[in-house]
C-alpha cells in the first residue's frame, strides 16, 4: 500500500440537554474530518437549542497549514508587517509592577508586624 494514496474520515458527536423548572437548554456539536493526499477537511457543526447550527470548515494543506479564503496559506510570509499575528508572553510580569508589588508586601508586614 502506498502512503501517497491514502484517504481518511472520521466523524464524533456530542449532545447534551437540561431541564431546570420547565426551561430547556441543550448543545449539540458534529465535527467530521476527511483527509486525502491533498490535504485534510474539517468541519464542525454546532447548535444550541432554539438557535440556528453554526457551520465552520477549515481546510489543510497537506504539509497541515491552514489554507486560509483567497488561497492564503496561513504562516508562509503572506501577512504583511501590520497584520502579522505574534504571540506575547503575558506570563513575565513588568519588574516595575514586581517591584512595586513587593514593597507593598513589605509594607503591609511591617504593619501588621511581620518584619
Amino acid at each position: 500500500m502506498s502512503l501517497s494514496n491514502y484517504s481518511y474520515s472520521s466523524s464524533s458527536t456530542f449532545t447534551s440537554s437540561s431541564s431546570n423548572g420547565g426551561q430547556r437548554s441543550g448543545q449539540a456539536y458534529k465535527s467530521t474530518t476527511s483527509s486525502d493526499p491533498s490535504g485534510t477537511r474539517v468541519q464542525t457543526t454546532s447548535q444550541t437549542l432554539g438557535e440556528p447550527a453554526m457551520q465552520e470548515t477549515r481546510h489543510y494543506n497537506s504539509e497541515g497549514k491552514q489554507i486560509l479564503e483567497g488561497g492564503r496559506v496561513l504562516g508562509q510570509g503572506n501577512e504583511s508587517a501590520g497584520n502579522a499575528r505574534r504571540i506575547e508572553d503575558v506570563t513575565d510580569e513588568n519588574n516595575n509592577d514586581r517591584e512595586y508589588r513587593d514593597r507593598m508586601e513589605d509594607e503591609y508586614a511591617k504593619r501588621e508586624g511581620g518584619a
